[in-house]
């Protein structure tokens, strides 16, 4: 049997969900009295996402050089050292957040588009218009499903390159020493592959949002 803090923790949770579906709902009808439809706001999503992916791309790029500089102390003041990898740290997480809320926002109106899309090939009298519709949005939404799976792989890669990160600025800042220094630095070869990993997926996420921008726009 589901406990009382589960059962209200699933409730509260299906409660943000109908309250965030139902405050998209209302901007994009707003938007559509404007002449903006669906089909805009997902483009403009789109790129949004790809430009934070590509911030998040040069801001963990950065956070590994300052990472590096850290581990390769050769004498200062360490705790200006622990500083910048906090600030850095708190900055790469703003990023994250950044990019994992404009990865939902794709995802909100593309489900709404589709939803859309499907329901108004009903509407169509010319049996020729209505298949035409229904094969470009079959086509439209398995190239937004390789989109989404590219962008969700970069996302993936995030949280193991902030979890060391972490670790090393909370180990810093109780041991602010030389031979704290030497404790971690076997931690850089693997921060480095996470790193890697990280900013492969970002780039053939932002290649992937460039090619459906380009073919919505077509």
């Amino acid at each position: 049997m589901i406990g009382a803090p589960l059962t209200r923790l699933l409730f509260t949770g299906l409660i943000l969900t109908l309250l965030l579906t139902a405050c998209s709902t209302a901007e994009f009808a707003l938007k559509e009295k404007f002449g903006i439809h669906k089909r805009e706001i997902l483009v403009d999503r789109v790129e949004d996402a790809r430009d934070s992916q590509q911030e998040a791309k040069e801001e963990f790029a950065s956070a590994l050089e300052e990472f590096s500089a850290v581990l390769n102390f050769q004498g200062g003041t360490l705790e200006k050292k622990y500083k910048q990898l906090q600030a850095t740290l708190d900055s790469s997480e703003e990023r994250a957040d950044e990019v994992r809320s404009r990865i939902d926002k794709v995802e909100v109106v593309a489900e709404a588009l589709f939803d859309e899309w499907e329901d108004e090939l009903s509407l169509y009298s010319n049996d020729s218009l209505r298949r035409s519709s229904a094969t470009k949005l079959r086509e439209t939404r398995s190239h937004y499903q390789r989109l989404m799976a590219a962008m969700r792989r970069a996302e993936a890669k995030i949280e193991p390159v902030l979890r060391p990160l972490r670790d090393q600025v909370l180990y810093l800042k109780h041991n602010l020493n030389a031979q704290a220094i030497a404790s971690l630095q076997s931690e850089l070869g693997r921060v480095e592959g996470d790193v890697s990993k990280l900013l492969f997926e970002m780039e053939a996420a932002i290649r992937e949002a460039d090619a459906f921008i380009g073919r919505m726009e077509e």
